[in-house]
């Protein structure tokens, strides 16, 4: 994890990555702290949520709400106020192996489904200091390319940094620094390997 990073950091790295000046505060009065100031939170939001990352998933039981919904569904529940993105994973048992849900619905802040008892896995707004340290670069880079039009008014670079950052265009965001980054998250992943397949046991 990287402890000593924060949002300030980050954004001062990628304006010095920029050639332009560190900010000491977010309310300091400068363009480069209230641009900073203006994106960083959208920026973080967005890069949390381009990849499922291994550090961004809670689970959590959530509650059911004392009112029913005036839907199909008989329940709903109450999404948690970190979530940022859907669940990835919506389930009635917090077991290993419990099977997931697909009949439910979300609205607004609330899950609304047959099922009495929900537990689901969702992304979460993670802190920096919980952040890895591929990550935390990954966002320098990712600030650098969207504050470089603004900060220096160049679209060279811009075009630049956006290319460090995910590649070429063609490469749907998925090259640069964050391919390196995905391939990094990935090496904390269990491989899963199929066991027993019964269409393959029976010619046997």
């Amino acid at each position: 994890m990287a402890a000593g990073d924060t949002a300030l950091s980050i954004c001062s790295d990628a304006l010095q990555m920029l050639g332009a000046k560190a900010i000491s505060s977010f309310s300091e009065g400068t363009d480069e702290a209230n641009v900073s100031d203006a994106l960083y939170q959208d920026v973080k939001k967005q890069t949390l949520l381009i990849y499922p990352w291994s550090f961004v998933y809670k689970k959590s039981q959530i509650s059911k709400l004392l009112t029913n919904p005036t839907t199909e569904y008989k329940y709903q529940f109450q999404l948690p106020g970190d979530r940022i993105g859907p669940p990835r994973m919506v389930m009635v048992s917090a077991t290993p192996g419990s099977p997931t849900i697909r009949d439910y619905r979300i609205f607004g802040d609330k899950l609304m489904t047959n099922e009495e008892t929900i537990f689901i896995d969702y992304p979460y707004d993670v802190q920096e200091f919980e952040m890895p340290v591929y990550f935390v670069q990954l966002m320098k880079y990712m600030m650098a390319w969207h504050l470089a039009m603004p900060i220096t008014d160049q679209t060279e670079k811009a075009q630049y940094w956006q290319g460090v950052a995910v590649g070429s265009p063609d490469q749907n965001g998925r090259g640069g620094y964050t391919r390196i980054a995905m391939n990094m998250d990935g090496q904390g992943q269990p491989n899963f390997v199929i066991e027993d397949f019964p269409l393959i046991a029976v010619r046997f």
